[in-house]
């Protein structure tokens, strides 16, 4: 009998199929009923007949129509995906019916960045931005037609600037360049990180002094709205000058060469993909190609989802410590202007009492970097740049990435840190002479190891970040023939930062478990109302650890709840309640206000205070 397999949410469900003529629907309703069956909510849904949802092939990521046959779309065996309404889709689906976005090249925020990235929205030009690149584009014209000699436009690149081109040449040079460029190596960025690419690069042009034409940037914006996304790989960039070779790579699928990724065509030729969409490859005009890679959007929109992820992870730290404070019977007197005026424990450890010096530090190092990122998404970083009212071009260097190269690489040490004093506040759970609780936190010690490995995970990736956080910024090597002899390595800077994020995102949510599994032995007793919704959210994942089990999809499943920021969308009501109603200006806010209450007692405590 045929059988497929679908994933939903963070499961993956088999789903036997004896009438391969039934629809994509019923497989999806069949799916569901499934995933609702062994959760003690049913998942939250309360009809499965009701509930609407979109599928996907896993491979080619292709959408699937609800009405098709199975036996029309599907082979036995194929694995697909299901995602219901309103949920944080998956990176590679793109809603129904986004909304727009207007770019101007002058407002965007990392925020709006990575809403495009997830297909949240399309893209269209303000009236005044068409305006300047129009303007920005007759400049150019001029020059051709007028055979002045500028670099780039009418002359060769790097070593070759004082090669002048003939006219007749121009856009086999553009066209050249583009080809010679795409020379990175690795992996492909994902449709997520490409949509925020072209994005990115769309919003750059849009300011009007790159001498783009309105027609070849609006085939950029129509291939961004299709989601026709070419073959970027992720190593080869410098950071100056600028992301070249990605952004060449980007630039190669849009003219019909290379692969490319669409949602409905999976990865086929560029030219295929464009045509399956009814678009034309574009056709560079002089100084197009330049125009095209010449850059820092690649390090700037990585770094846009470091730094926003970054926030994310910040933000709900907070929560995660205040709630080991709670199960370790911590004191919030060290929060406090009056600190242990009438405290008989004097001190904790630094893990617990020093939080909001490590946890503000890593924020404010956050809202630092996150500045310097809006102002280079918003920064024009072409050459050479157009500047249509004053009638010139000039060669700069705007498209060095050492700016945002350095910011990423003290957004990696910074937060680092949420995870080096995580591991040790889990390393204080699991210890039987430090927390008062069952050793490993679990019952039958020695039959049962409980979250011993789970912690060396922990300290493996902690020790990962101290190697990874070695700022890429600080080294330079000489390109092109030593006229490009001072580079940022932005590339890596933005990559690494990102694997730390994510690193210190997967160690705090096994503190996250550790802490929830030991308010398991310290129950009938309460912690207050918006650490217990947080303990309510990571039980309707994870149950209770009663016994030894397969720990990395619990992991995994917390680790989920952290990237969409449930964790804090539980907590913020009561946290923002707090401070609007309970803090007065004057006084300092502390994050681990809370206390384990019993439900005999309103206000007998387990700690001291």
């Amino acid at each position: 009998m045929p059988r497929f397999t679908v994933h939903i949410r963070d499961e993956w469900l088999a789903v036997p199929c004896r009438d391969t003529s039934k629809t994509i629907q019923w497989l999806g309703q069949e799916a569901l009923k499934r995933y609702i069956k062994n959760k003690p909510d049913n998942g939250g849904i309360t009809a499965v007949k009701d509930t609407r949802f979109v599928v996907r092939r896993c491979q080619g990521l292709g959408l699937l129509d609800a009405d098709d046959t199975i036996e029309d779309v599907l082979e036995d065996n194929d694995f697909v995906e299901l995602a219901i309404e309103g949920d944080t889709m998956s990176p590679d689906f793109i809603p129904c019916e986004p909304g727009y976005i207007s770019l101007d090249g002058n407002s965007l925020t990392s925020t709006d960045l990575i809403n495009l990235g997830r297909g949240l929205y399309k893209i269209k030009l303000t009236p005044e931005a068409e305006r300047k690149v129009v303007q920005s584009r007759e400049l150019l014209d001029t020059i051709v037609k007028e055979n002045k000699v500028v670099y780039g436009i009418t002359t060769g690149f790097g070593k070759f600037a004082r090669t002048v081109i003939p006219v007749s040449k121009l856009k086999e040079l553009q066209e050249n360049l583009v080809r010679s460029h795409s020379a990175g190596v690795g992996n492909p960025l994902s449709p997520e990180r490409t949509r925020m690419l072209l994005a990115l690069r769309i919003n750059v042009l849009a300011k009007g002094h790159s001498g783009v034409s309105l027609e070849t940037l609006q085939a950029m914006i129509q291939a961004f709205n299709a989601s026709c996304l070419s073959f970027v790989p992720e190593k080869g960039t410098v950071g100056a000058s600028g992301d070249l070779a990605p952004l060449s790579h980007l630039a190669l699928g849009l003219m019909g060469e290379g692969k490319m990724w669409s949602p409905t065509s999976g990865w086929a030729d560029a030219k295929y993909v464009l045509e399956a969409h009814g678009l034309k490859p574009i056709s560079l005009k002089p100084k197009e190609g330049l125009a095209l890679i010449n850059g820092t959007q690649m390090i700037t929109s990585l770094g846009a989802e470091a730094v926003e992820r970054a926030q994310a992870i910040a933000q709900q730290a907070d929560i995660i410590a205040a709630l080991t404070l709670e199960v370790l019977k911590g004191t919030t007197k060290a929060f406090d202007s009056e600190s242990h005026r009438f405290c008989d424990r004097v001190q904790d450890a630094y893990t617990m009492r020093c939080c909001p010096q490590v946890h503000g530090i890593a924020n404010d190092t956050i809202a630092f970097v996150q500045n310097i990122i809006n102002t280079e998404i918003n920064s024009a970083t072409d050459n050479p740049m157009v500047f249509a009212e004053r009638g010139e071009t000039i060669s700069g260097g705007n498209f060095h990435g050492e700016y945002p190269a350095k910011a990423l690489d003290f957004l990696a040490i910074a937060v680092h840190e949420l995870a080096s004093i995580s591991e040790r506040r889990i390393e204080r759970l699991c210890n039987p002479s430090l927390s008062e609780l069952p050793a490993f936190l679990v019952n039958e010690g020695g039959l049962n190891s409980g979250f011993m490995i789970a912690h060396c995970t922990a300290a493996a990736l902690v020790s990962e970040n101290k190697v990874l956080c070695h700022p890429s910024s600080v080294d330079s090597l000489s390109t092109s023939a030593a006229t490009e002899d001072h580079v940022s390595m932005g590339g890596w800077a933005a990559r690494k930062a990102l694997r730390v994020i994510e690193h210190v995102e997967q160690v705090l949510a096994i503190e996250l478990l550790a802490a929830c599994q030991g308010i398991e032995f310290l129950r009938p007793l309460r912690t207050t109302t918006p650490l217990e919704k947080v303990y309510e959210l990571v039980r309707s994942v994870v149950k209770p650890w009663i016994k030894d089990r397969f720990m990395s999809p619990d992991i995994e499943a917390v680790h989920r709840l952290l990237l969409d920021q449930k964790v804090w969308n539980v907590a913020k009501p009561y946290i923002e309640k707090y401070q609007t109603e309970y803090i007065p200006e004057s006084r300092p806010v502390s994050p681990t206000a809370f206390s384990l209450d019993s439900p005999a007692s309103p206000r007998k405590r387990v700690r001291h205070e």
